[in-house]
């Protein structure tokens, strides 16, 4: 990898299109429940703007367009998700074999909220890997594009943030491991980036690496 090529001394993953192939899902269950309250925003649209994004991103969006997100919309949308993981979500191939491998300190840092994070890791059978080493948005006062959840969770680890790694699937996330002073690879092997040109947008976004395959993590690196 970058700086000399040495590996990193901590490896941060997000989750949503990392770990687990969750976008297509979610933008899904985004636009059905924004739908349900009389705001039309189609799947792709969830995609290309929310991506990587926290709920607080949904809910700043419109209201910078001057358009109200009903009181009722988070607690659906979670419950729409949590529901729709429980009987859809899969692993990326070949993470688990990943993470099973690895002989240096790792863990999450994530948009989304620690109980999507928790549920999605045990349904796909990857939380015991990780334990408690769960970070999310809700931790800190900015989200992703801001640095400061890469930054918590590499104090959370004892790490130096110039010595660790982040793995992203978002251009939002990719800027925040930038941001944090951090190398990121971005990857691009979930389900949302067939049809997308991946690798010239998270290149674009400043990813130092870019693959599309779990197997190939450490190939050329």
């Amino acid at each position: 990898m970058e700086n000399g090529r040495r590996k990193p001394d901590l490896i941060i993953f997000d989750c949503d299109g990392v770990l687990v192939d969750s976008e297509l899902l979610s933008c899904r269950c985004l636009s059905e429940v924004l739908s349900e309250f009389g705001i039309a925003l189609s799947e792709q649209q969830a995609l290309e703007l929310f991506l990587g994004r926290s709920t607080k991103a949904i809910e700043q969006h419109y209201r910078d367009i001057g358009q109200v997100v009903p009181d009722g919309f988070l607690p659906r949308f979670k419950s729409r998700v949590l529901s729709t993981f429980a009987g859809a979500l899969q692993p990326i191939p070949g993470i688990a074999a990943v993470v099973s491998e690895l002989n240096r300190p790792f863990c999450v840092a994530s948009s989304s909220d620690i109980d999507r994070v928790s549920l999605s890791l045990d349904v796909t059978g990857l939380k015991p890997h990780f334990g408690d080493r769960l970070y999310t948005a809700q931790m800190v006062r900015h989200g992703k594009p801001a640095p400061d959840l890469f930054l918590y969770a590499a104090a959370k680890m004892r790490a130096d943030p110039a010595r660790a790694l982040v793995i992203e699937d978002s251009v939002s996330g990719v800027q925040a491991a930038k941001a944090a002073g951090m190398s990121v690879w971005g990857f691009v092997g979930g389900s949302h980036y067939r049809g997308r040109d991946g690798r010239a947008i998270l290149t674009a976004a400043g990813a130092d690496r870019v693959f599309v395959q779990m197997s190939d993590f450490w190939k050329d690196a």
